[in-house]
């Protein structure tokens, strides 16, 4: 594949993962879980793509970003979340050869972030409580819901991913 094609579908597929991360996050927002105390973002299964192409690493940071915006969230959110979402998805990338710990990342940089954001940022108290609900919003999400996505993927990795790392 000459650079032109490689540059174009790397382009492609990180814009696809930005469409799906903001897609997924305004349908949840819907639901009422892609904020507050109590979150469950399907998109954050999306963290799990960089596993498979290098392109979703920044796709998925500027889905976040959008996302955010579309959402309605407070600017240090905005700019945070979806600097921990580019972290993450680095993270994972780096992590691609063991599906269980790739899907980490995500998990435990929300963790930490998103209460101390939640707390500061919005007023959410208690602080203890926003470590416990956001981390089994993020292990649902991104955790099992990562894993059966990587699962579905990988029968399909060839024909979907032309980065492949």
């Amino acid at each position: 594949m000459n650079e032109h094609k490689k540059s174009t579908s790397f382009l492609a597929q990180a814009a696809l993962a930005a469409a799906l991360y903001v897609l997924l996050t305004w349908l949840t927002s819907l639901a009422g879980l892609a904020g507050g105390q109590i979150q469950v973002r399907l998109s954050e299964a999306l963290c799990v793509l960089p596993v498979f192409t290098p392109a979703a690493i920044p796709g998925l940071f500027a889905g976040c970003l959008l996302a955010n915006l579309v959402t309605g969230a407070a600017l240090p959110d905005i700019i945070l979340g979806s600097l921990t979402t580019l972290a993450a998805a680095f993270l994972t990338y780096k992590l691609r050869h063991n599906k269980y710990l790739a899907v980490m990342p995500p998990v435990i940089l929300n963790t930490i972030v998103v209460p101390l954001m939640l707390y500061y940022v919005y007023g959410f108290v208690p602080l203890w409580l926003s470590f416990i609900t956001v981390f089994a919003g993020e292990l649902i999400s991104a955790g099992v819901l990562g894993i059966l996505l990587h699962n579905v993927l990988s029968k399909y990795r060839t024909q979907i991913f032309t980065h492949q790392p």
